[in-house]
């Protein structure tokens, strides 16, 4: 017997031994192959872009869609009795919540505001809620605010419904869970533009293809925190239910449900700052609105307009998202006295009253003598940076200098050395990456991405889109990582950081667009720097937070041992913290291809620029390539910046 078990053990150790040696080597054989497999297609397939043998021509196919949509639009069966009745519906409730909100004037809109604030998050909030809406209507925008808030509330409630439906779905059966979330990972990855044509496709220019937009945008994140919240409900608290009897839905109602009540309201919060943000968007589709207002002075370069306009949206992503998170934090804590229907009772009494006092004092709507115009002041103050600022600064040059240096000595190169690599070259790039930090499945998915694009013919400017995603990326991560480590170190830092964060996270991505317009011009640089802008706030955040998860007795054994400041911040916190540095890749990578894209709309060029004149022109076909292209680039960035987790041992 002893004898059996000495004699195994060394074939078992010496198993284990050889899989852990080749995981530690794994980077290495995977280099190796690569750089023979480089040395052998040089010489047996040699250079050049992506063939074009290899394209499918889809012009033709997606144009004759086209027609037949456009030519049966009104005619054929599915639009007039599906589309048509989606349509129509979603004109209606938009039009109902709209004049809702005009018949309840800004003292009952606001009132509501303040009190529903109050009711979930406190006094504090309320007052930070009634100070936005009056602010909103104080520039002059409060017609505006309303369409934009009426389009929100119906593309929020229809996201919810639908999220949680499949969230719901997803968190009862795995298989469905399976099916989903490779669904929701690429719809994750999707940059918001490419949402706009497929809707464009079938419900035309309008409100309908806004709203539809905006719900299929905004449903993933409910969907997906749903599924969560379910699926990691207390095992105890649901055996413990299932012993008692217990059926299925009852279970789900009395157990499940309340369990996953954070993630069910952090979920709502995911989907109202992603609807709004889509809801901005979508006005180059004709949603109207605030981003219609901003989207026009965009296009007139009228930095002040574009500014008005862009306050609004801000203050409405502050206030709802600063509300729905307080009232999952809430969560748990102590009631307040009193039945729960009182405190909404004094909602509706004090919102109705408020509207009321209005109307009889002749005041529904905001009069316009209470209006602050600041267009012109800050178009004054633009004029001013353009004049002195955007160029001829003496020694450190203007912004304008800044962005052609950029262009000339970062992007340039950066998309040329792209586009000189022989495109199996690339290839082979995007799979050593990927098998580096993933599995085969994740080289697999990044090598067909990339392929698909080069398929569909628009390989140069998949390229030019990637060197701008490229140099963003390096420029955020070198900030990002600099400012989420200096926070990490200094508690003063990290506070006085937390209210700037908190903003820039909560604004849309069109707004990023009007300052970089007014200090830099329009081009490939200014794309580039709303991205960074864009995407530097989730990546200190993430930064920050990984450093700060550092196991405490870690950092002070460390300490004891005589290691110093820097010297623990090398050897100790970014190598403990290297999970999270991925994840702030990652998220950085994501977010600034979501700008970078929106960039065609101030000279961006590039896939972004084929997007927007698609939807301009009403050419589809250019339009439908440049979005499937974009999502096939996302796809291929977010495999190659993921980590995925290997399983080791038995079966490894």
């Amino acid at each position: 017997m002893t004898a059996t078990v000495t004699t195994a053990r060394p074939a078992k150790l010496d198993a284990s031994t050889t899989a852990s040696s080749f995981a530690r080597h794994r980077t290495g054989v995977v280099l190796v192959g690569a750089l023979a497999l480089l040395i052998l297609g040089a010489f047996l397939i040699g250079g050049g872009t992506w063939p074009a043998s290899l394209t499918v021509d889809l012009t033709g196919p997606l144009g004759d869609v086209s027609d037949w949509i456009i030519d049966n639009r009104d005619t054929h069966p599915l639009f007039l009795y599906f589309f048509g009745h989606i349509s129509n519906a979603v004109v209606l409730s938009v039009r109902g919540v709209y004049l809702v909100l005009l018949a309840a004037g800004w003292a009952g809109v606001t009132a509501a505001a303040g009190l529903i604030a109050w009711r979930v998050a406190g006094i504090r909030l309320a007052l930070t809620a009634v100070a936005a809406f009056i602010l909103c209507a104080l520039l002059g925008m409060w017609v505006p605010t309303m369409q934009t808030l009426a389009l929100m509330v119906v593309a929020v409630l229809a996201s919810v419904i639908l999220g949680a439906l499949l969230g719901l779905a997803a968190g009862l059966s795995d298989r469905v869970f399976r099916s989903l979330r490779p669904v929701l990972d690429t719809m994750q990855v999707m940059p918001a533009f490419a949402y706009l044509l497929p809707v464009v496709l079938v419900f035309g220019i309008g409100v309908p293809a806004a709203v539809l937009a905006t719900v299929i945008y905004a449903a993933p994140p409910m969907a997906r925190l749903t599924a969560l919240g379910l699926r990691d409900a207390d095992a105890g608290v649901m055996e413990a239910a299932a012993s008692l009897g217990a059926t299925g839905r009852q279970r789900l109602l009395t157990a499940r449900l309340p369990l996953a009540r954070k993630e069910l309201l952090l979920g709502l919060n995911q989907t109202i700052m992603m609807a709004l943000s889509m809801a901005v968007i979508a006005s180059v589709i004709g949603a109207g609105g605030l981003g219609d207002r901003v989207y026009q002075a965009l296009a007139s370069v009228d930095v002040g307009a574009a500014l008005a306009a862009g306050i609004p949206i801000v203050l409405l992503a502050v206030v709802l998202d600063r509300v729905t998170a307080a009232a999952g934090n809430r969560i748990g804590t102590a009631p307040q006295a009193g039945p729960a229907w009182s405190g909404w009772a004094v909602v509706v009494a004090g919102t109705v009253g408020a509207a009321v006092v209005a109307r009889l004092a002749s005041k529904p709507t905001w009069p316009d003598a209470w209006t602050v115009g600041i267009a012109e002041p800050v178009n004054e103050a633009v004029g001013w940076m353009t004049d002195h600022l955007y160029s001829g600064v003496p020694v450190i040059g203007g912004t304008a200098d800044w962005a052609a240096h950029f262009t000339t000595w970062i992007l340039d190169p950066v998309r040329d050395g792209l586009q000189w690599l022989p495109w199996w070259a690339l290839l082979l790039l995007v799979a050593v990456l990927a098998m580096v930090i993933g599995t085969w499945r994740t080289t697999l998915t990044a090598v067909l991405a990339m392929a698909a694009i080069g398929v569909l013919g628009v390989w140069d400017p998949a390229l030019n889109t990637l060197s701008q995603v490229l140099a963003g990326v390096a420029v955020t991560l070198v900030i990002g990582f600099a400012v989420g480590i200096a926070a990490s170190r200094s508690e003063r830092v990290e506070r006085l950081l937390r209210p700037v964060l908190d903003v820039f996270q909560t604004m849309p991505q069109f707004v990023y667009l009007i300052p970089v317009v007014a200090l830099f011009g329009v081009g490939r640089a200014p794309a580039v720097v709303a991205a960074v802008i864009y995407a530097l706030p989730a990546v200190v955040r993430i930064t920050t937070q990984g450093m700060n998860s550092v196991d405490p007795v870690v950092m002070e054994s460390s300490r004891s041992l005589g290691a110093t400041g820097m010297q623990q911040l090398r050897k100790v916190q970014l190598p403990l913290a290297r999970p999270a540095l991925l994840l702030a890749v990652n998220q950085g990578v994501v977010l600034v291809l979501a700008v970078v894209v929106i960039g065609g709309l101030v000279g961006g060029g590039a896939l972004g620029y084929d997007v927007v004149f698609g939807l301009a022109q009403g050419d589809l076909a250019t339009g439908l390539v440049a979005g499937a292209a974009i999502v096939c680039l996302g796809l291929m960035l977010d495999r190659v910046t993921q980590p995925t987790q290997r399983r080791t041992g038995k079966g490894a």
